[in-house]
């Protein structure tokens, strides 16, 4: 029997309640908040049948959205970039759905992981912020939370990626 769904029930878990336990309390400069909540979405294994990350991606976000009182904006978000996925990991990893079943991520390059990661983040903070303003007065506002948010985001992901690879190693 394979770990890897007790592996994601795990990490699905696991990361809902560092966010909404954690790193929802943490709110830098007024503005700055991280969502390394997606990262379940980055890590979820590519197949040719969406459902199951749609479905997931949409779980994921409701529970945020559930603990953070936010009325639905995680759970779309989640779900637009599980949507979108795809077609980014086709264009990233030059791939094609045939290489969906031998695809491991941390096989890849950094450069690349980086850029779909990079990629999928700022469309879900884009999104997310988007649907929190719902104003294009504040547009300004929505790209100022985006970029701080997403830079914020992508170090404690690449931080907490770095520091379970080499825990992993030893």
């Amino acid at each position: 029997m394979s770990r890897k769904p007790f592996y994601l029930s795990f990490v699905f878990i696991g990361l809902i309640l560092l966010q909404v336990l954690v790193l929802n309390n943490i709110l830098l400069l007024g503005k700055i908040n991280p969502y390394i909540y997606i990262s379940f979405i980055f890590l979820f294994p590519f197949k040719k049948n969406r459902f199951p990350i749609l479905t997931l991606a949409f779980l994921l976000g409701l529970c945020i959205d559930s603990f953070s009182n936010s009325g639905g904006i995680h759970a779309f978000a989640t779900t637009f970039i599980a949507f979108i996925r795809p077609y980014f990991f086709k264009v990233v990893f030059q791939k094609t759905e045939v290489d969906f079943e031998f695809f491991k991520l941390n096989q890849e390059s950094f450069g690349k992981i980086f850029n779909f990661t990079v990629i999928l983040t700022f469309f879900h903070h884009f999104i997310l912020f988007s649907l929190a303003n719902f104003s294009f007065n504040n547009f300004l506002n929505v790209v100022t939370n985006m970029f701080l948010s997403g830079i914020f985001t992508l170090t404690l992901y690449f931080l907490g990626n770095f520091i379970l690879s080499r825990k992993q190693e030893s």
